[in-house]
């Protein structure tokens, strides 16, 4: 593990956890560099932090030890967790985001978060199901680390679920069976349409619109589909 880490930039932003791990969080720094990002994170007076943050040229500080509880997710849901800092370890992804010019994820940065992550999940036991963006856990509050981010590369690496390929039309009666079967998969639908978003950012990311249409819904079934036949792990 250790060889995986490039520098100890400890912040001292974090407490005991009280749950067990279950979940990655994936989130984008969504700041103009990655000096500021880090600063940020081990900064007391900001209070947040994270567990790993990746630099564009895949360069990976260690901020937080995987026991300890970082402070990455703010208000945030996953599947009846609330309280999702305590049950998650969080990576921050060097990128200026949606508000200082959101683009791709170079290469290098993706090849030094594929050991890591494998290593986490390794660890851990997490599910791929719960693998997840900072937009799954905080739909109405958060993009992060949003469409430009490559999941089928983790994916393929069984890292996260493979995007759902499907041609059936919406199994789903009406919108409102919709979302109950999204919140049966893990998101808080309090605000439908930043829940709807949140999904088609992850699974659908050239359409966002907060629209239910049957592309999703039929993605929404395959999905559920396979956690229940126990593909989802």
């Amino acid at each position: 593990m250790d060889e995986l880490i490039d520098f100890e930039s400890p912040s001292p932003n974090w407490n005991a956890r009280q749950l067990p791990v279950s979940m990655v969080v994936l989130h984008y720094t969504g700041m103009p560099s990655a000096d500021e990002a880090l600063a940020r994170l081990r900064s007391e007076e900001a209070g947040v932090s994270a567990h790993y943050l990746i630099e564009e040229d895949g360069t990976v500080h260690r901020l937080v030890r995987e026991d300890r509880r970082a402070w990455h997710a703010g208000k945030s849901f996953w599947r009846n967790i609330t309280d999702v800092n305590s049950a998650s370890v969080g990576i921050e992804i060097v990128n200026p985001g949606h508000e200082f010019g959101y683009r791709p994820f170079p290469d290098a940065q993706m090849e030094a978060l594929l050991p890591l992550l494998a290593g986490i999940v390794q660890r851990w036991d997490v599910p791929r199901a719960n693998v997840v963006g900072h937009s799954d856990i905080a739909p109405a509050r958060k993009e992060d680390p949003g469409e430009l981010f490559d999941w089928d590369l983790l994916a393929a690496h069984r890292l996260a679920l493979k995007t759902p390929r499907v041609t059936a039309p919406s199994p789903f009666e009406n919108d409102g069976a919709f979302f109950l079967g999204l919140e049966r998969w893990g998101y808080d639908i309090s605000d439908m349409p930043a829940a709807m978003r949140a999904f088609q950012r992850r699974w659908r990311p050239h359409i966002i619109d907060g629209l239910v249409d049957g592309e999703c819904s039929a993605m929404l079934f395959s999905l559920l589909l396979d956690r229940d036949a126990g593909k989802t792990r």
